[in-house]
């Protein structure tokens, strides 16, 4: 035995949850740096990228972060100055820790986009001793601009590790009778603190662009199979499914979250609730566009009554999910 042989750490396995990022910060400049990561990623932007670049740099990134920053800053938590995304990352991923409490396990998190990186987390688990990781998309549906994205930057950071790690990806989880159990009980705990009934639950989620669907993209699919799971629990409730959060003139997955709570009240729908079932913890998409901006729109279109559902986040029942997901890919 060679006693000057470095000391290597082995024997552990990793859980790396990976949700899609923030910016650190609601500075312009911060914004600027996040949206050209995630802008600049093609499985997001499917378009020819030397064009796409010209537009991203000229116009895009000059004038989107203005009003990006201010977007995030109705929903930054000052008190811890972090995004909520960033702020129950977080907290899932110490819960999580706390729950299944192994010596041999090491649950950390990171971000598709901003920090901390997928690069620097992987190679952290690996020096900690991390012989395989788990890699977690906190993804319910499968897209290619979310799930697989995910999976092109781990290969990415494999490809230039001499040690590579053993990795195993969790797949989508859609329709995996915990976490629809979760996200009836969610809808149920809403109903219990108002003293109004509902005439539909509206099931908003993040939408992709509908050549990517029509090229084979699962996700739409996905989606309206959770709405389906969910819709069996309250027959006397409508459940409808929407997408949102659309970017650029192409068209996207429909119908629009924000174009359906526009014409809801003229259909004599004046009561409604929203649940966004794809986001693993609220975010800017649901705190602002769904809570503040759908709720703004719905109301100035003659709704009544708008009732938002926040996304699982730290509840008990996520972090059973996750813990489940987990030690289930563990052997």
């Amino acid at each position: 035995m060679n006693d000057n042989h470095p000391k290597i750490n082995f024997g552990k396995t990793g859980v790396l949850l990976i949700n899609l990022g923030t910016p650190n910060s609601t500075s312009w400049w911060d914004i600027r740096m996040y949206l050209k990561e995630f802008l600049s990623d093609r499985r997001v932007i499917e378009v020819n990228p030397f064009i796409w670049q010209i537009i991203l740099n000229l116009f895009i990134l000059t004038f989107r972060p203005s009003k990006t920053a201010k977007a995030y800053k109705e929903i930054w938590m000052k008190d811890v100055n972090k995004s909520p995304l960033r702020f129950y990352t977080e907290i899932q991923t110490e819960k999580l820790n706390k729950k299944i409490n192994k010596d041999s396990l090491i649950i950390d998190f990171a971000m598709r986009y901003g920090n901390p990186s997928i690069k620097n987390k992987i190679k952290s688990l690996q020096k900690k001793g991390c012989e395989k990781i788990i890699i977690f998309p906190l993804y319910p549906q499968y897209a290619s601009p979310t799930t697989a994205t995910v999976c092109d930057e781990v290969y990415r950071v494999l490809m230039k590790m001499r040690w590579q790690p053993t990795i195993q990806i969790i797949p989508h989880y859609e329709s995996e009778p915990l976490y629809i159990d979760a996200l009836v009980n969610s809808v149920n705990k809403k109903l219990s603190s108002i003293d109004w009934k509902p005439d539909l639950i509206i099931a908003s989620y993040h939408g992709i662009p509908k050549k990517y669907f029509e090229k084979g993209d699962p996700y739409h699919c996905y989606c309206q199979k959770t709405t389906r799971l969910i819709s069996e629990k309250f027959n006397k409730i409508n459940i409808i499914t929407t997408f949102q959060s659309r970017f650029g003139p192409e068209e996207w997955l429909q119908p629009y979250t924000d174009k359906t709570l526009e014409k809801l009240p003229k259909e004599g729908i004046k009561k409604v609730l929203v649940i966004t079932p794809g986001f693993a913890s609220d975010c800017v998409e649901t705190l602002e566009e769904i809570s503040i901006q759908g709720r703004e729109s719905f109301e100035k279109a003659g709704g009544e009554k708008f009732g938002f559902i926040p996304c699982l986040n730290d509840n008990d029942d996520h972090i059973s999910l996750l813990e489940y997901l987990v030690v289930k890919n563990l052997n």
